[in-house]
């Protein structure tokens, strides 16, 4: 458990939150898992994938899981088009060049959370290590190749992909987030917020990505070890947050 000072983060309403969101890499473990939760918490999910036809049969299989849920699958480009706000959730081995597609599609105004961790596994190295990036962490790298006006939050680095996608695990633990804008991250928790059990936390600008990515890493050592699927929980903060 990670140990903090409680203060009051922010005296402002959290907005109602966005009704739709695209997740760009739905077909992987981690997108796929939040999509089921969203969907299942009444968020429209638009799955993005660089194959059409994958992104259809994860939004097939997401609508079995969920009963009375709104998937639908769709190529990368037109997800990213479809809501303003976007989640992405891609190796980092592919960030770079999923960045690169899809700027003639995000315009100005749209808010990109970015749930990349460069790992060493990216380049075949330990899950354990990181990769150096240049811009200091994967979300940095993003905000840089992003079109003018789209802005770029970090965060759902320690949340298992695992027990996301277990509908049946209760969840309880804490969302660590980081980005310039505090208007943009109350609407990420006002998102993330409607999982049970997911609490988000803000953890500061968007230069804090580069330890919260990093966390990743501590988590699959700390998994090994114990043979566990394991989160973190920040205690001492007041309630609400937001």
């Amino acid at each position: 458990m990670i140990q903090g000072r409680g203060r009051r983060l922010y005296s402002a309403a959290v907005p109602e939150g966005d009704q739709s969101v695209t997740i760009i890499g739905a077909s992987g473990a981690l997108g796929f898992g939040l999509a089921l939760r969203l969907g299942g918490a009444g968020v429209a999910v638009t799955i993005g994938s660089r194959d059409a036809a994958r992104a259809e049969e994860a939004a097939q299989k997401a609508q079995a899981l969920v009963a009375g849920a709104s998937f639908r699958g769709v190529e990368n480009g037109v997800a990213a088009a479809a809501n303003e706000l976007v989640v992405l959730s891609v190796p980092f081995r592919n960030h770079s060049e999923t960045l690169t597609n899809l700027r003639s599609s995000l315009r100005a105004g749209q808010l990109v959370l970015d749930a990349t961790v460069p790992l060493a596994a990216a380049v075949s190295g330990k899950a354990t290590r990181m990769l150096g990036v240049w811009q200091g962490s994967a979300a940095q790298q993003a905000q840089e190749m992003v079109p003018d006006g789209v802005t770029v939050v970090a965060g759902l680095h320690t949340v298992s992909a695992a027990l996301l996608a277990d509908l049946g695990h209760t969840l309880d633990e804490d969302v660590l987030i980081c980005g310039d804008k505090r208007e943009d991250k109350a609407r990420v928790a006002a998102l993330i917020g409607r999982v049970a059990g997911l609490r988000v936390v803000d953890c500061g600008r968007l230069e804090m990505a580069r330890i919260t990515e990093s966390l990743t890493a501590l988590l699959i050592s700390i998994n090994v070890r114990y043979k566990t699927q394991a989160g973190f929980r920040v205690s001492g903060l007041p309630e609400p947050l937001w």
